[in-house]
């Protein structure tokens, strides 16, 4: 096969409410640019890119040089053709890297007429199980989605649970003063007993609040702490004062800082994004790294569609030391881009495509209807909140959003 053609598209989808987190929110969407990569056989792989616009659709547009004639198989010349490390000083292609990555696979997969995951070794799971990933919420024009308080919070679990079967729960934090969200994260845990439970404030607390906030959670059934502090050394001295096993998807999300980690540990479990790390290649190098180690690693989500939950899908059945359930965002999507509509859970777990490569098809219908909802909509900051005008955080943080 050769490369002839690439295509990018921006899409905006709708979420159930808007999400908060430690620097802003989701502002009750996501923007996403899907990413078509054509063969000379007719063949289409897809791909997709965190955000979206103008930008986002030039920046693909402006990799065809480099990509028209080239052979979708050769996975590995990609990642010197678009994102070396000396020339990424200057131009860091990771995330765009990635798309094309997500693109060249699927097409030798649909080529070959077998999934992703038999390109990579073969699949060593039928499913993939997800954490619940709860999100204070702000409320719909409606007034509907709002959650605020501890009851909010359990009772939306309590739904998910019902909807979807999960038996591990991540909180989102970063947002409420920590001691509320530490009571909101003792309600959630204690409304399930015999679940497991995991909390993230997206490196928002200082280190000796997060040695604070963790000592006050350790006798919870807790998978990780993730990111509770900013940087490997703050990650460190907090992981030397607490039992909680410490996660990432922040420090740790490129070679050379898994390499720094091993040799002077900060992290206990690596969260891997088929997105930050330039691709599923590059996550299932990093899963042996953490494999020889004894390092944890995880599947993290980054605000996905289906394509790259079908990235996510395709990683986590192939690497054998996935000990933790995967995060997804992808429940609070009121629909999806891909055909048949989203793909379900089932007993907490979402089941690896059977398909030719990635498994998943566009719904072009659906493509473009969120496509021209993107053209009237356009982006949102992500790093700000819309009830708070003019705020940002500090690292650490301490101008809190008011839980009244």
């Amino acid at each position: 096969m050769k490369i002839v053609d690439i295509r990018a598209t921006t899409v905006t989808v709708p979420l159930e409410a808007p999400l908060r987190h430690s620097n802003g929110a989701h502002w009750g969407r996501f923007v996403r640019t899907v990413v078509e990569v054509e063969a000379d056989n007719g063949l289409i792989g897809l791909g997709e890119l965190g955000g979206g616009g103008q930008s986002a659709e030039d920046a693909i547009q402006g990799l065809k040089p480099y990509l028209v004639g080239h052979d979708p198989a050769r996975t590995e010349a990609l990642r010197w053709m678009l994102a070396n490390p000396t020339a990424s000083l200057y131009n860091n292609r990771t995330q765009l890297l990635a798309a094309i990555e997500f693109a060249c696979l699927d097409l030798q997969g649909r080529a070959l007429g077998v999934p992703v995951h038999e390109l990579l070794g073969g699949k060593v799971r039928d499913r993939v199980p997800f954490a619940s990933y709860l999100f204070f919420r702000h409320a719909n024009e409606d007034g509907t989605g709002e959650i605020r308080t501890a009851d909010q919070l359990v009772a939306h679990a309590k739904q998910l649970v019902d909807q979807h079967g999960f038996s591990v729960h991540k909180l989102k934090g970063g947002v409420f003063p920590p001691d509320y969200e530490r009571d909101c994260f003792r309600a959630l845990a204690e409304a399930f007993p015999g679940h497991r439970v995991r909390f993230d404030p997206n490196g928002a607390f200082s280190v000796e609040e997060a040695i604070r906030f963790a000592r006050a959670i350790e006798d919870l059934d807790n998978d990780y702490l993730e990111d509770p502090t900013w940087g490997l050394n703050g990650m460190r001295r907090v992981r030397e004062k607490t039992r909680i096993p410490l996660a990432t998807n922040t420090v740790v999300v490129n070679f050379e800082q898994l390499a720094a980690n091993v040799r002077d540990p900060a992290v206990d479990v690596i969260l891997l994004d088929t997105t930050f790390w330039g691709g599923i290649r590059a996550c299932v190098k990093a899963a042996g790294v953490c494999e020889t180690f004894q390092l944890g690693i995880a599947v993290h989500s980054s605000g996905e569609l289906g394509i790259q939950l079908a990235t996510m899908l395709q990683l986590g059945a192939v690497v054998p030391n996935l000990s933790f359930a995967a995060d997804a965002h992808y429940h609070h999507l009121r629909d999806d881009i891909i055909a048949g509509g989203k793909l379900p859970y089932v007993d907490g777990a979402i089941a690896v495509p059977a398909g030719p490569g990635l498994g998943v098809e566009l719904d072009r219908d659906k493509l473009a209807e969120y496509a021209a909802l993107y053209r009237e909509l356009g982006n949102y900051p992500y790093d700000r909140d819309p009830a708070r005008p003019g705020w940002y955080p500090l690292l650490p943080n301490t101008d809190w959003a008011d839980p009244a």
